[in-house]
């Protein structure tokens, strides 16, 4: 059986109740979930093998005072280790491209490490640009 790529919704919840073990860095908590998944604005696409989420992406779209029309800005992509090399990535990120066209977005983009070699390829596979160097900073609001 293939796999299948799909956008969740709000009534999706429960597709995240299996997850293979390394497709996200934490385990998933319920509240968050639902939140995140009934915000219009939070988008996830998943891959399914057999019952099983082994790969997603997520983002958020949003507008700007000074923009003329809104972004995706792509947050996340997890693959399970058992399902790398299949091209589950690519396909994740053109639902989540194909998406932002749908939204009318101007652009979607997504930060990496220039160390980050798989996502590298992955984001230039799908028709990415490098733009330039970028630093994040991350602010532990707890600590401030």
């Amino acid at each position: 059986m293939a796999c299948e790529i799909r956008l969740l919704g709000s009534g999706d919840a429960d597709v995240l109740s299996a997850v293979a073990p390394d497709v996200f860095d934490d385990p998933l908590d319920l509240a968050a979930t639902k939140t995140f998944l009934t915000d219009p604005r939070h988008h996830i696409a998943v891959v399914i093998d057999a019952g099983v989420v082994v790969g997603f992406a997520s983002a958020v779209h949003y507008v700007h005072p000074d923009k003329p029309s809104p972004e995706l800005w792509v947050n996340e992509v997890g693959v399970a280790a058992t399902h790398r090399g299949q091209g589950l990535g690519k396909q994740l990120m053109r639902a989540l491209i194909d998406l932002a066209r749908q939204l009318g977005c101007r652009e979607a983009w997504v930060l990496t490490d220039r160390d980050n070699a798989a996502a590298m390829r992955l984001y230039k596979a799908v028709g990415g640009i490098a733009t330039r160097d970028h630093v994040m900073f991350t602010f532990p609001v707890d600590d401030l």
